[in-house]
């Protein structure tokens, strides 16, 4: 299982250090890719990828081209080098808006990076107040 909130910075070659306990979990080698409904990125382990990917495979021609392309066509796979860290491409680090300072999120099956900002403007009293009240609407 993915946990905890992890910051640290990109440096100038575009590498970002993944902590060990994270890389444990995702592997050797895993995916990074865009998020489809925030300015994040998630890092999946390649199982984990796979498994990510099967509801998409079983959708109808045009959905199933459309999402696989958005998320193919600029997702990475990456090996950690001997120090930790992996090198983004500029896209999916321009995706997620991160200039510097990122946040890297443990999400039980994956991993997202944030830009500092961004993961901050997540993290705001009034969206956590909006997700504890739907919730609630589910009774838990």
């Amino acid at each position: 299982m993915l946990g905890g909130e992890f910051r640290h910075n990109l440096d100038a070659k575009n590498r970002i250090f993944i902590p060990s306990k994270m890389r444990e979990e995702l592997g050797d080698t895993f995916v990074v890719a865009k998020a489809l409904r925030q300015k994040c990125l998630m890092a999946y382990s390649l199982a984990g990828w796979d498994k990510y990917m099967a509801p998409i495979m079983a959708q109808n021609g045009n959905l199933r081209e459309r999402t696989l392309r958005f998320l193919n066509a600029t997702s990475a796979e990456v090996t950690p080098d001997s120090q930790g860290r992996i090198v983004l491409p500029r896209h999916l680090v321009d995706h997620a808006g991160i200039d510097k300072a990122l946040v890297i999120v443990g999400c039980y099956d994956h991993a997202e990076i944030w830009s500092e900002a961004g993961y901050e403007q997540l993290q705001s009293e009034e969206d956590v107040a909006a997700m504890i009240a739907e919730l609630e609407s589910f009774g838990l």
